[in-house]
């Protein structure tokens, strides 16, 4: 009986890995999408908008910095 289960063991280990290449060609047959248009006000490669989420962020860091000066004295 133990001869049956070693002889299982390279059967089953073949089996796993051409179902994991199967499903891996699988996923590398799809075509990816295609880049969709910028709209006009979209700003062009490499620039990043800046809103209002820096300036909040500035005014925080002005804010803990009066804060840590004032608790030193």
């Amino acid at each position: 009986m133990i001869m049956k289960i070693k002889k299982k063991k390279p059967l089953q280990f073949l089996l796993t890995i051409a179902l994991v290449f199967t499903v891996f060609l699988g996923y590398a047959a799809i075509a990816p999408q295609p880049p969709q248009p910028l709209s006009p006000n979209a700003p062009g490669p490499g620039l990043v908008p800046i809103d209002g989420g820096v300036l909040l962020l500035a005014a925080a860091g002005i804010a803990y910095g009066i804060r840590k000066t004032i608790q030193k004295d």
